[in-house]
């Protein structure tokens, strides 16, 4: 087999990703399929699972990894289009060595890529590294494959469903024209209230908003929605169903770290004194509660890779990102299904007195700015990151480097890292007052300056 070279931008820390036709193509899926299944076959493995979400590049993108896969001697289970959640609870269900989802996420429709399972463990760091050199020197085993097509759907929805209880509730539910629509669809037939479906259709363009739900533009037209039906609760999704969003009947959005502090006070009633994770970018507000309620809090680094991996060396039954990434190991799998985390969300609140609004009124009040991501060049951000650091640690800050800087200050803190998924840097401050956040805001803008980057505007 002869070699390849992926390009210098697609081998990201817990996933391959890139524009299609630019920096991925079906040569690439190809030689993916050939590293990935050479790979799985030298672990002792030989049959994997491949799914492909809603975007147009996707079939191509499945039919050429398919093609390297069988290529090795590996045989493949294809259960076609549907949310990355299948596919990882494909592994499990079928018992696979391995598995392939083709999707490109939250990022725009010229974007795909390819996240990854080998045996039941997410595929990330030194794995994606290690499948680029195997291409790179087309070090490849040799064979021929089996293809078998499987619907797995009716089973995932039914493990969905299994875990349902809680109250009847009156909910929107709004995939965004992702590979999460027939799988909500499928799920309200077995909850009890009301539930309203819109964006179902899959479609590639997203054609109503982008799939992303941590921006709140995004969430206007669930808002909308929501206030139509004097709906309980939203809940969003982002283009392969991995992540959710939510707002409460008063159209507030529930951030990330909001829901997982809510779950958290369902689950440590059951879990008492168990550790839960969350990545850098999440409110003090929820470390707190979580040490308040009895939890081990855990600070870690962003990415679902990177917090399934924490999660089974420290034992943990739930995680969660900012980005809306929500982990139940509790009578669950240990990956992020943003579905199944919509429904322990209703039960957590279901169990914490059934009134949303009242649970996120409840929680401590803290200032903050969003998420900012804002562009700086792919071959760049770390060093600015790592220049910024250095800069800190001579002048004696109070900071933790588990993921870029995230800087506590007695006004409260701020953040800032590299993101592995685009090339871009992200900033976060958070504080207990106007005065102090602008405060945190002038520290932020003064780090970036001394590398030459100017600060965001809506910083």
């Amino acid at each position: 087999m002869s070699a390849h070279a992926f390009h210098p931008t697609v081998l990201r820390e817990y996933d391959v990703r890139g524009i299609v036709d630019e920096t991925i193509s079906a040569a690439d899926a190809r030689a993916l399929g050939r590293a990935f299944g050479t790979a799985v076959k030298r672990e002792g493995g030989s049959r994997i699972t491949v799914g492909y979400d809603g975007r147009l590049s996707s079939p191509d993108l499945s039919d050429a990894l398919i093609e390297g896969v069988l290529s090795t001697g590996v045989d493949v289970d294809a259960i076609g289009l549907g949310p990355t959640p299948m596919l990882y609870y494909s592994v499990f269900e079928l018992d696979a060595d391995g598995g392939v989802m083709i999707t490109g996420s939250h990022n725009p429709p010229n974007y795909n890529g390819f996240k990854m399972m080998i045996g039941k463990k997410p595929c990330f760091g030194e794995k994606i590294q290690m499948l680029g050199s195997l291409a790179a020197e087309g070090d490849f085993e040799v064979g021929e494959g089996t293809l078998t097509q499987i619907d797995i759907f009716d089973r995932y929805i039914d493990r969905l469903a299994r875990d349902i209880d809680c109250n009847a509730y009156k909910v929107v539910w709004d995939p965004a024209n992702g590979a999460a629509g027939p799988a909500v669809e499928a799920l309200i037939k077995r909850l009890p209230g009301e539930h309203i479906v819109i964006n179902a259709e899959i479609d590639g363009t997203f054609p109503n908003h982008h799939a992303d739900p941590t921006v709140e533009a995004n969430l206007e037209q669930l808002k909308v929605a929501v206030a139509k039906h004097n709906a309980d609760v939203g809940f969003s999704f982002d283009g392969d169903g991995d992540r959710i969003g939510a707002i409460d009947t008063h159209g507030r959005v529930v951030w990330g770290d909001q829901m997982l502090a809510i779950m958290a006070g369902d689950l440590l009633k059951v879990l008492p004194g168990a550790p839960i994770i969350a990545d850098v970018k999440a409110s003090q507000v929820l470390f707190d509660r979580i040490a308040e309620l009895g939890g081990k809090p855990v600070m870690w680094k962003t990415g679902h890779s990177l917090i399934k991996a924490k999660m089974v060396e420290l034992e943990s039954p739930l995680a969660g990102e900012m980005s809306g990434h929500i982990f139940y190991k509790h009578n669950f799998y240990g990956f992020d299904d943003a579905i199944y985390a919509g429904i322990r969300f209703l039960n957590a609140v279901s169990t914490q007195g059934g009134d949303l609004a009242a649970l996120k009124d409840g929680l401590p009040h803290a200032i903050n700015t969003p998420e900012l991501r804002f562009d700086c060049d792919e071959m760049r951000k770390f060093d600015v990151v790592d220049e910024v650091k250095a800069r800190l640690e001579a002048a004696g800050a109070n900071m933790s480097t588990v993921d870029g800087v995230r800087v506590q200050t007695e006004d409260g803190w701020w953040l800032l890292r590299a993101s592995n998924t685009q090339a871009v840097l992200v900033a976060r401050c958070e504080a207990a007052t106007e005065e102090g956040l602008s405060r945190l805001k002038t520290a932020l803008t003064e780090a970036l300056a001394g590398s030459g980057i100017e600060a965001p505007a809506d910083l």
